[in-house]
């Protein structure tokens, strides 16, 4: 990565999308990931003044967020692991080399913020094998299901990028009215109408080229691949424990969910 690529790089002509692939005889396991861990984390403070956030326990796990994250890639035939870090790189790699770890690590350090999709562009190009497809998650993302289902998802749609939808609970109780105005009912947080991006995906080898050096993926690459028809969303299964770490509040949450048994590795 070179450090004169700029905040423009967001403007640049989109690149060719590339071409449906022949056949689907060639769907090898995905076997590869990558995970953004080079954020802030400002919203997690004072959890984050001496970490970064991947590094913050969930009360009650005894393991952070990202011995949680390897855990499930392992889990899901995953080898090899690539993470681009930024905030207190330092401290992260210190946790790795004492950890005792399921699958092959290896870091990246942002010399300078490069946004989330510059993150990815620069994590791919230590990936082992470059010609494989591979996953990728950000590093504050609770989540475990089938990642294999995914993948399988993402072959059958001959995508180039498959990202993962979820559907959270929105955090307020909602008013329930009939249509004179009348009262029905209170819903202590009902589930999103609307379904988002939970920040896990599936990549085909071509998707790293189509990144920016600088900027966000979901304003740039994500929508080219769209219009192309090249970009496939794969709902999470209904039960599926999904959460963002991202504020005190999620911390807390988490922790009654996970106490209560959801969101962990079957037994």
């Amino acid at each position: 990565m070179t450090a004169d690529s700029g905040p423009t790089a967001d403007l640049a002509s989109p690149q060719p999308l590339p071409a449906p692939s022949a056949g689907a005889s060639a769907r090898p396991a995905v076997t590869q990931a990558v995970i953004l861990a080079g954020g802030q984390g400002s919203r997690l403070r004072p959890y984050t003044d001496d970490r970064p956030k991947p590094l913050v326990e969930i009360p009650g796990t005894g393991t952070p967020i990202l011995g949680h994250q390897l855990a499930w890639l392992a889990s899901e035939d995953v080898t090899d692991v690539v993470i681009s870090c930024g905030h207190l790189a330092d401290v992260l790699e210190e946790w790795l080399d004492k950890a005792d770890l399921p699958l092959n690590v290896r870091t990246v350090v942002e010399a300078e913020p490069l946004g989330r999709g510059g993150g990815l562009k620069h994590a791919a190009k230590a990936l082992p094998r470059p010609d494989e497809p591979w996953y990728a998650t950000n590093g504050d993302i609770w989540t475990r299901f089938s990642l294999r289902d995914m993948a399988a998802f993402h072959y059958e749609r001959d995508a180039v990028a498959t990202l993962a939808l979820a559907r959270p609970r929105i955090p307020w109780g909602a008013v329930e009215t009939d249509q004179f105005g009348n009262v029905l009912d209170f819903i202590e947080a009902p589930p999103s109408p609307f379904l988002i991006n939970a920040g896990l995906y599936v990549f085909s080898p071509e998707f790293a080229e189509l990144l920016p050096d600088v900027g966000d993926h979901e304003r740039t690459t994500f929508p080219q691949l769209a219009r192309g028809k090249r970009l496939a969303g794969y709902q999470l299964p209904q039960g599926v424990y999904w959460r963002a770490i991202d504020t005190a509040k999620d911390l807390t949450e988490a922790a009654k969910e996970l106490a209560a048994g959801a969101g962990r590795a079957p037994q």
